[in-house]
């Protein structure tokens, strides 16, 4: 069988139905392998960036590694960002990368390039990967392959790049038994009862404790088991932005999102608490604020599987190293059959935070659409989405602080890498993967970064419901001028523009509207869901100076939150 025969083969089997790809000279046979194999999907992008961001989001929802392929040269560097935010968003997948012939590469000769377009990607991409590969021999590729998508899989999960020479691409190999393949988990606690009796004694002196969810829930597909753990030991659950949608917006225990723009109410809540259960999330500067004093009287359970993340910036905490689908099943053993301990005077006190904090006042006197108030718009007329995909920006920030997500919605976005022009292809994996409609949600600074791939979504038809929260300007940026730069908005508003995106979408033959106000929003919507499986784009105006509030204080508690409170030094993050 030739290699790329076998390559298609192998990536089927790992239940991957969707690939992602630019063409190039150094992926040919590939491309002709997808063609004549014709039970995985080919999705032809127009930007290899697009194609990892696709694949990226692909994995997220369907729960499998995403694959992306990309030609030697630019197209395999144009993947480095998307591969970034596999990397530190723990999500699996598998790229692959086209290489000149091996006679056309330098070697150990003193020039730079041998072959038009030779490229050495795997030194470029090693520290934003898993592994790489370099395939010299034929023979090797099965090996390789396996070990590629175990290593996506286990541990912690993350990419992996494979490169082929174009040569060997067409090289028969044997036609080997192909097995599906499962990841492995290392752990170095032992989960005993002594731990479990040590939590559940925790929680029964506790007055005011919350479990804090993470990616690692997500990522480990482990979101029924960590419901019922919260719900054996009924404490109340604040998330991460990038777990908003671990636990439904209507679960009586979710508190809220928290962080440097969380809501407000649950950064109090946060800061009060005397016992803090953490399962899959970092504690990192942007969820705790660069204040960290505050955590020093509290006892923390910290659940993650990479000890590194433990004990990082907040310290004393009980080290849990461990895979989290396997801590939640050991306690959800544990606790299933006991009587949880109450707190009802804490609960009283969440509850009046919400309503003392209510996160569509944050934003006085909008002059316009308030964007949280529509976000919580969106939610209510979008049930038949499967996920939402919010770019980065200040979008991204109301869109963690706002939107209602229920049982099985995802929330997608581009946490550590924070890489603008994510949620447009991203929006494409995200929609096969699950073959749903999905809304994309994006700022009209992000939107411009990929916003070719429209056309991939109308070539294809692709109920993706795109929302533009168009301030004019790079908000996030302009806030940040504001507080430190004295208004200085160059780059932001000063040298930055924007298109009419209504007209845009229309000439990629995209339905679209435009609003402005407050009564447009209802009848837009409706228009918006009114033909579910087509595209749709509806551009939202809003002031340019509205900012995305509550925000945490630089330097401060992450109780203390602008506009109410001022940070007394520059971020440095």
């Amino acid at each position: 069988m030739k290699l790329s025969d076998y390559l298609v083969k192998f990536i089927y089997k790992q239940g991957v139905t969707h690939v992602f790809e630019l063409s190039g000279g150094m992926i040919a046979h590939i491309i002709d392998s997808l063609f004549h194999f014709g039970k995985i999907k080919v999705m032809t992008m127009h930007h290899e960036q697009s194609a990892s961001f696709a694949a990226d989001a692909f994995a997220r929802v369907k729960g499998v590694p995403g694959v992306a392929f990309a030609s030697s040269g630019p197209g395999a560097t144009n993947l480095i960002t998307g591969i970034g935010s596999c990397y530190f968003d723990s999500v699996p997948a598998v790229f692959i990368t086209g290489q000149v012939n091996q006679h056309e590469q330098r070697g150990d000769k003193a020039i730079r390039q041998l072959g038009f377009q030779e490229t050495e990607v795997t030194a470029i991409v090693g520290p934003l990967c898993k592994k790489v590969y370099k395939v010299d021999n034929a023979n090797d590729l099965p090996g390789i392959l396996i070990d590629a998508f175990k290593v996506a899989l286990s541990g912690r999960p993350g990419p992996v790049l494979i490169d082929i020479p174009m040569n060997l691409q067409r090289v028969d190999i044997p036609d080997d038994n192909i097995e599906l393949i499962s990841p492995e988990y290392d752990g170095e606690t032992v989960l005993n009862n002594v731990l479990w009796k040590d939590i559940e004694d925790s929680l029964k002196a506790a007055k005011n404790p919350l479990l804090l969810v993470g990616r690692g829930v997500l990522s480990s597909n482990s979101r029924r088991e960590f419901l019922e753990f919260a719900e054996y030991i009924q404490v109340p659950v604040i998330t991460s932005l990038m777990a908003i949608d671990a636990i439904p917006f209507d679960h009586p225990l979710r508190v809220g999102f928290i962080g440097a723009y969380g809501n407000r109410w649950a950064n109090i809540a946060f800061s009060e608490s005397d016992l803090i259960i953490v399962i899959g999330s970092r504690l990192d500067i942007r969820q705790t604020g660069a204040f960290v004093d505050t955590f020093k009287n509290k006892k923390i359970y910290h659940v993650d599987i990479e000890p590194g993340e433990i004990n990082n910036r907040i310290t004393g905490c009980v080290p849990i190293v461990f895979n989290v689908k396997g801590f939640l099943n050991g306690a959800n053993v544990f606790f299933k059959d006991k009587t949880p301990a109450t707190y009802p005077t804490w609960n009283e006190k969440l509850q009046a935070l919400k309503a003392e904090w209510p996160d569509i006042n944050e934003i006085v006197d909008p002059n316009g659409i308030n964007p949280n108030k529509f976000l919580h718009q969106l939610s209510k007329t979008s049930g038949r989405a499967g996920a939402y995909l919010a770019d980065v920006g200040n979008h991204q920030m109301w869109c963690a602080q706002s939107l209602e997500l229920y049982a099985e919605q995802f929330f997608l976005t581009c946490g550590g890498m924070g890489a603008m022009g994510y949620a447009l292809p991203a929006a494409v994996g995200a929609t096969v993967g699950l073959d749903k409609p999905v809304v994309c949600i994006c700022g009209d600074g992000g939107f411009q970064l990929n916003i070719q791939e429209l056309q991939t979504i109308k070539r294809n038809n692709l109920s993706v419901k795109i929302i533009i929260i168009n301030n004019q300007s790079l908000g996030m940026i302009r806030q940040f001028q504001d507080s430190y730069f004295d208004g200085n908005y160059q780059s932001t508003m000063w040298g930055y523009d924007a298109p009419n995106f209504e007209k845009v979408a229309e000439a990629y033959g995209i339905n679209a509207a435009t609003i402005t106000s407050d009564v447009e929003v209802d009848d837009s919507l409706e228009k918006l869901w009114s033909e579910p499986d087509r595209p749709y784009l509806l551009q939202v105006m809003i002031s340019s100076k509205i900012n995305a509030y509550p925000k945490i204080a630089f330097g401060k508690p992450i109780s203390e939150m602008e506009p109410f409170s001022k940070p007394i030094e520059m971020e440095g993050t």
